[in-house]
């Protein structure tokens, strides 16, 4: 039962507001190989709306370290 709380959290949760990325949609792309920021970012397309990923940055490194 967690496990499915943390999955539908994952999904409701935006980790870009900007482009309104969700914490599962970067777990996916950290599981799928994307090590960096930057490839996260680029598969994503988090970090490139008008903050400039002073947004999201800090979480998406916070998702990577946790892995």
């Amino acid at each position: 039962m967690a496990d499915i709380n943390q999955e539908v959290m994952d999904k409701l949760t935006k980790v870009c507001l900007c482009k309104v990325i969700s914490r599962a949609t970067i777990k996916k792309v950290i599981t799928e190989g994307a090590d960096t920021l930057e490839k996260v970012k680029k598969a994503t397309g988090a970090g490139s709306g008008p903050c400039g990923g002073k947004r999201c940055s800090p979480k998406i490194m916070e998702l990577l370290n946790a892995k």
